[in-house]
């Protein structure tokens, strides 16, 4: 087996993904082959040497090769698995702050809104070249996406090329967790079933591993009943949508409110994404990124979600080691189940895989990337059909999906005049001047990462 990891030179992906690989049996009993790769060659020897130490305490037959070179790395590769960011928090910061200079009201700027936009415009590049390099060096591998905006990439590697892609992410697990805490179960209690777009996905059922019995009246029950400020930036807002939609939504405040125009009296920390004072300089300008704060995490308000439960106390964070000395445990991410499945002709259930829409999210349009379980085994990958999603949820959808299919065709035709038509449909944008405006700034700054296109 010959699993090719691109971006393998990066602190997290890297050596989380490497454990995922070398702690399968079903991946590593006839001896594995890892290809490392990444146009950074800094990072890379760490990575190999954590995955060579990794490899001898599990004895695992494997052979872990380095190179900057991707076609060099694709003969012969069974699954390329893709995270990649072109200077990440550089770029991030601009994205964070450049739409809100011109008036955009988004929050965070990762996947969705005007930062999203231009986010995914970088990373297409990249991705698209590496998914028409495995058409010419291993047609029949499957590219696996962890990259963000996770949706936007892959329907652009589904569209402009012909190797298989699927997009995998955690971010329903965060939705489970919230509802778990809501109804005061394990979360491997919980069989929840949840379909939509990544980072904007909505559980269709709920129900109880151990009784069979249906949780969605008592979680609406429990969570009229939970204070509403509890853990506020994290799931104020899925409560609310939960309350006026009728399904929770996953993973929490800061990507759902993404595609919302009214998400930001839900983000207390907005203000505080990558805070610096303009007057000393812009980030971009001086080259000082700020820190990025992703929430105010461990409930700042110090409020229970119960008014019995003592309240909650700051939880340290554990920091990854890439030493090989840390306990080796899965990453909890889909993609070794994945491969399993569809590689090795194991039977694996997964929660959320992204794929195009052969009708799995009846009332989005066909073709379209969706989010929805799947199994995994030796015939293939088989999507769940969801149930349908009430109306009002599938307007807010629709909206994307077709934002997402401009942005491809924009990227493809070299277009601004047909990334300002997905511009213009974002909840967030006001007017025609500012959108017209951002677009150029945009270009402007981030000239050496952003593919060239023209009005």
């Amino acid at each position: 087996m010959k699993i090719v990891l691109v971006g393998a030179g990066s602190r997290e992906f890297g050596p989380a993904t490497i454990r995922d690989i070398l702690l399968s049996d079903p991946l590593c009993d006839d001896g594995i082959h890892i290809a490392l790769v990444d146009t950074d060659p800094s990072g890379l020897p760490r990575t190999q040497a954590h995955a060579e130490t990794v490899a001898a305490r599990l004895k695992r037959p494997a052979t872990i090769a380095t190179t900057t070179r991707l076609p060099t790395a694709l003969p012969g590769a069974d699954a390329v698995i893709v995270a990649i960011e072109i200077d990440r928090y550089f770029h991030w910061a601009q994205d964070f702050h450049v739409p809100r200079a011109f008036g955009f009201p988004q929050i965070y700027g990762e996947n969705g809104g005007p930062g999203g936009l231009f986010h995914a415009l970088r990373n297409m590049g990249p991705t698209v070249e590496i998914a028409r390099a495995m058409e010419t060096h291993c047609p029949d591998a499957w590219l696996v996406n962890y990259t963000n905006p996770l949706t936007k990439l892959c329907e652009a590697a589904t569209r402009l090329t012909a190797v298989p892609v699927v997009g995998l992410c955690h971010g329903v697990f965060h939705g489970i967790e919230q509802m778990a805490r809501i109804l005061e179960l394990p979360p491997s209690r919980l069989d929840a079933q949840a379909s939509g777009l990544n980072h904007f996905t909505w559980f269709t059922s709920v129900t109880d591993r151990e009784t069979g019995e249906d949780l969605y009246p008592r979680l609406r029950e429990r969570e009229r009943a939970a204070d509403l400020l509890h853990d506020w930036d994290e799931i104020a807002l899925s409560r609310i949508l939960f309350r006026v939609f009728g399904r929770f939504p996953s993973p929490g405040a800061n990507h759902i409110g993404e595609h919302i125009r009214w998400a930001g009296e839900f983000l207390a920390s907005s203000a505080l994404q990558f805070f610096y004072d303009p007057a000393q300089g812009h980030p971009w300008e001086t080259g000082e990124v700020p820190t990025w704060v992703y929430n105010l995490g461990d409930n700042p308000t110090d409020t229970p979600l119960f008014p019995d439960e003592p309240r909650d106390r700051a939880r340290p964070g554990r920091e990854e080691r890439t030493d090989g000395r840390e306990e080796v445990t899965p990453s909890g991410e889909l993609a070794i189940p994945l491969l399993e499945g569809v590689l090795c002709g194991e039977e694996r259930q997964l929660d959320a895989v992204n794929l195009p829409n052969a009708g799995y999210v009846p009332g989005l349009p066909g073709g379209a990337v969706v989010e929805v379980p799947a199994t995994a085994n030796r015939f293939g990958l088989h999507p769940v059909t969801a149930p349908p999603l009430p109306e009002p949820i599938l307007a807010l959808l629709r909206t994307q999906t077709s934002i997402n299919r401009l942005l491809v065709d924009a990227f493809r035709e070299r277009s601004r005049h047909t990334l300002l038509q997905a511009l213009l449909l974002d909840p967030t944008t006001e007017s025609y001047r500012q959108a017209v405006g951002l677009i150029n700034e945009m270009f402007r700054l981030q000239r050496d990462a952003l593919p060239e296109m023209g009005w």
